[in-house]
This record gives structure tokens, sequence and C-alpha cells, in this order.
């Protein structure tokens, strides 16, 4: 399955002084495309907050390439690379036309919503993931 694509505009709340993003943001992009790829799976906030689990970023890799400027149109790119019981692993790019800002990677693990300790992702939902990356 080709990665999930989310379209998204730099605005001026998303830049420093010199137009340029400030490198946080490329971190709430990548949240924005994750969620949407989910909700894309069935699985948006409304289904999830009906069940006892919600999803926590465990780690992230990024890597800076180039910077994004105020007004560009970005692509946010969000594939699975990964899925273990209790734990997703995606793999995530901003790109700007054919060039590569920000790429990484984002470990996701399931939490019970109360205890906020590691918990099985539900059997139908971890079916439907492992299928987006093939396994």
């Amino acid at each position: 399955m080709p990665p999930f694509l989310l379209s998204q505009r730099v605005y001026i709340e998303d830049t420093d002084a010199g137009g340029i993003v400030y490198y946080v943001n490329y971190l709430k992009y990548m949240e924005r495309a994750r969620t949407e790829f989910m909700r894309s799976l069935g699985y948006g906030k409304g289904a999830l907050f009906n069940v006892d689990l919600m999803f926590v970023v465990a780690e992230t890799q990024i890597k800076y390439l180039k910077p994004a400027k105020l007004d560009d149109e970005l692509a946010v790119s969000s594939e699975v690379l990964s899925v273990k019981g209790a734990s997703l692993l995606f793999r995530q790019q901003v790109s700007r036309g054919r060039d590569i800002l920000c790429a990484g990677t984002v470990q996701v693990a399931c939490v019970a919503r109360q205890s906020l300790k590691p918990t099985r992702i539900p059997a139908e939902m971890l079916a439907q993931l492992r299928r987006t990356n093939g396994e």
C-alpha cells in the first residue's frame, strides 16, 4: 500500500520571525497525517474514545533536511513500517514538490486510558494495520 498523504499549507503561526517553519511544527504535521491515516481506516478519534485505549508517541527520530517557508504547500506522508501487539512504527516525511524537507520515524504505543500502561491493540485494528504494510 502506498504511503498515506496529507496536504498541509504553511501558515504564519507555523513560522519564526524569518518566515521559516519552526522545527517542532514538523512533528505537528506528522501527528495530523497519522491521525488522518487512522481516520481513513475507520478509526477516527470518536471510534478510539469509545474504547479504553489511546495511542501515545513513545519515540521519534527526525532528520531536518531543508526548511519549509510561509505559504508553502507541503505533502506529509505516513506509512506503517511495523506493527507489534501494543505498538506501531511509522515512517514519515514532509515534502515540498520533489524536495524532502524532513524525514523520520515515530513509534506509537497503545496504552490503557486510565492506567496509561501498555495494552494490546484490538485484534481487528491490528489486522487492518498489518495489511497496510503487507504483513
